[in-house]
C-alpha cells in the first residue's frame, strides 16, 4: 500500500506524522493506542484495518504524540491535547468540507470533542471500542484496580527483552491473537514509544472525561462495540450510544478490542460501516469469510438463509440429515458463529448471493 507521510507542527510545538491512502471520500481516523505509519501496512494485527478503509475512503491517520513516528520527548500528554492534535491533522490533510470520523477506543473522545466543536464538518460520525469516562474516576471498581496494576507493569516491564510484561497487556489487548499476532504486537509495543511514555499515555486514558459532550453530539452517530472486550467494557459502548442524540448501537460478537481479520465481527463491523456511510462494496468482491466455504457449504448456507429446515436441505441435496449438521458445524466454524440465526444474519449482511 502506497502512502505519503507528512509533518505538521501543534500550536505547542510538537511534531506530529500522518499519512494519507487510499481513494473516495474522505475518513479522518482519530489517532488510538498503539500505532506506527510505517509498521502497520505490515501488521497482522492493523493491516486488514487499513486496508479495508483505504479500498473504500482516502483514509487519513496519524500517529498520536509521544508515539510512532510522531514526537515521542513530549511535555503535555494529556487528553486535552488529543482533540487539540485531531484538529491540527485535519487541518493540515484539508479533507475537505464534509468527511467521515472514525473514534476508536481512547480515539473517541477526541472524535467526540471534534464532532461538538465543529459538527458541519462531519457527515457521519463511526465510534469503536470508544468511552467516555476513564478509570481513574471509577476507583471503586475492578477495573481500576486492574488498571493502577497494569501501569505498574508496563513502567517495570515495557521495555526489557524478555515480552512477559507486555504479553499481559497484549492479551487483553486481542486474547484471540495468533502466536504471529501476539509477537506482533508485543514488538510494536517496545516499538513506538518507552516505559516512562507508555505509562503516561495509559494514566491519560484513565483521566479522561468526555461525559458531557455526549448530550451536545449533533451528528449522525454509530457506535460499535465488543460484546466481551477485555480493555473497555461493553457497557462503556452501551452507554454512548444512549447519550448521544439518535445514536445508532451495533453490538459485535468478539472478545477483543482490536478486531481481527478472521474473526465474524470484522466482517459485521465492515458491513455495518459500509451501509451507514453509503459506500458500496467493490464490484465482484466478496468477504474473504464466504471465500472460505465449498461449493456445498455454499448451498446449504444458502439454504438456511431461506429458512430451510435440516430435513428440507437434505432432501434437496439428497444426503442425510446427519450430512447437513455436520456440514453446518463446519460452516459455523468457518465463519465464526455458533447458530442457524447468526449464520444467516452474517450472510445477509457480507452480501452472500449464493451457490
Amino acid at each position: 500500500m502506497a502512502q505519503s507521510i507528512r509533518y505538521l507542527k501543534t500550536r505547542d510545538g510538537v511534531r506530529l506524522a500522518w499519512a494519507a491512502l487510499g481513494q473516495g471520500p474522505v475518513l479522518v481516523k482519530a489517532a488510538n493506542w498503539l500505532s506506527h505509519l510505517t509498521y502497520d501496512l505490515e501488521s497482522p494485527i492493523w493491516r486488514h484495518w487499513i486496508e479495508f478503509l483505504s479500498q473504500h475512503y482516502r483514509l487519513i491517520r496519524y500517529d498520536e504524540r509521544g508515539s510512532g513516528m510522531s514526537d515521542w520527548d513530549v511535555a503535555d500528554l494529556s487528553s486535552v491535547r488529543w482533540g487539540e492534535d485531531l484538529e491540527a491533522v485535519i487541518e493540515a490533510s484539508d479533507p475537505g468540507e464534509q468527511f467521515v470520523l472514525l473514534g476508536m477506543s481512547q480515539g473517541a473522545a477526541a472524535a467526540l470533542t471534534y464532532a461538538v466543536r465543529h459538527p458541519e464538518r462531519i457527515s457521519r460520525l463511526i465510534l469503536y471500542g470508544g468511552y467516555a469516562k476513564g478509570w481513574a474516576h471509577r476507583p471503586e471498581s475492578d477495573g481500576y484496580r486492574r488498571y493502577r496494576a497494569i501501569l505498574d507493569l508496563v513502567q517495570l516491564g515495557w521495555g526489557k527483552d524478555n515480552p512477559a510484561f507486555r504479553q499481559l497487556f497484549t492479551a487483553q489487548f486481542v486474547p484471540g491473537a495468533s502466536p504471529e499476532q501476539f509477537t506482533w504486537f508485543n514488538e510494536l509495543c517496545r516499538r513506538t514509544t518507552t516505559p516512562e511514555i507508555a505509562t503516561r499515555l495509559l494514566a491519560a486514558r484513565g483521566e479522561l472525561n468526555v461525559r458531557d459532550l455526549l448530550a451536545l453530539v449533533r451528528v449522525p452517530t454509530l457506535v460499535l462495540h465488543a460484546r466481551h472486550d477485555e480493555i473497555v467494557p461493553f457497557e462503556a459502548g452501551k452507554h454512548l450510544a444512549a447519550e448521544i442524540p439518535k445514536a445508532e448501537f451495533i453490538p459485535l460478537d468478539s472478545r477483543n478490542h482490536i478486531l481481527l481479520a478472521e474473526e465474524s465481527a470484522w466482517a459485521h463491523f465492515k458491513a455495518a460501516v459500509l451501509e451507514f456511510t453509503g459506500r458500496p462494496r467493490a464490484a465482484g468482491a466478496e468477504d474473504p469469510l464466504l471465500a472460505r466455504l465449498s461449493e456445498r457449504e455454499r448451498q446449504i448456507l444458502a439454504a438456511v438463509v431461506s429458512g430451510q429446515s435440516n430435513s428440507e436441505i437434505g432432501a434437496a441435496l439428497f444426503v442425510s440429515e446427519k450430512t447437513v449438521r455436520n456440514s453446518l458445524t463446519r460452516i459455523f466454524e468457518k465463519l465464526g458463529v455458533r447458530t442457524r440465526t447468526q449464520a444467516a444474519v452474517l450472510a445477509r449482511d457480507l452480501g452472500f448471493s449464493g451457490p
